[in-house]
């Protein structure tokens, strides 16, 4: 069964495929995969680290309207968060998600300690996902998902949140062979 899309989602998504090398977004096979796990999970709370332009803001954003969930995306750019903004208002996702502007590891830093996530999609700069990944672990549910774009294609730098994740007990992960490779781990 294929996600369906209301035609203004879709125009605008096929739209920001095409700037997809620009904006450095995920592929369309990523974001249908990102999605089926929040509805899988029926997550609740999600964090993006990397919003770019909100094209895999969107697919998040899809799942959670079933799940009634609520997305927390980060963008270290004015411009591509002003341009992501545009389009969550245009495809009617604005009233589910949370923008926030500025560097990711600033932003995890001061996050209030209540704070929860139960699914995190990270796709930013590739040699801070360590630190990305240490400073949300305290904010994840004892039940959650972490899923991270560009496991492959930036193999070495990504490479000491790949030891982190196999390192860690509380983790099961899998690498999986989407395009830019996906790394999917979870506790629970």
């Amino acid at each position: 069964m294929d996600i369906i899309l209301d035609k203004t989602t879709e125009n605008v998504m096929a739209e920001l495929e095409k700037t997809q090398k620009e904006f450095w977004n995920i592929a369309r096979e990523t974001g249908v995969m990102l999605n089926m796990f929040i509805k899988m999970m029926n997550a609740q709370n999600v964090l993006e680290i990397g919003t770019s332009n909100g094209y895999s803001g969107l697919w998040l954003s899809k799942a959670l309207k079933k799940t009634g969930g609520h997305l927390t995306t980060i963008e270290f750019y004015e411009k591509r968060q002003s341009i992501a903004i545009e389009n969550f208002k245009t495809c009617g996702f604005d009233d589910i998600i949370t923008p926030l502007q500025g560097s990711a590891i600033m932003i995890l830093e001061n996050l209030p300690e209540d704070k929860k996530f139960d699914f995190v999609f990270i796709d930013a700069n590739k040699q801070e996902y360590i630190k990305y990944f240490n400073l949300i672990k305290p904010h994840l549910t004892s039940k959650c998902m972490i899923t991270a774009d560009n496991i492959l294609s930036h193999a070495q730098k990504v490479q000491p949140f790949v030891d982190a994740i196999s390192e860690d007990d509380e983790f099961q992960y899998e690498i999986l062979n989407l395009p830019a490779g996906l790394l999917v781990a979870y506790r629970g």
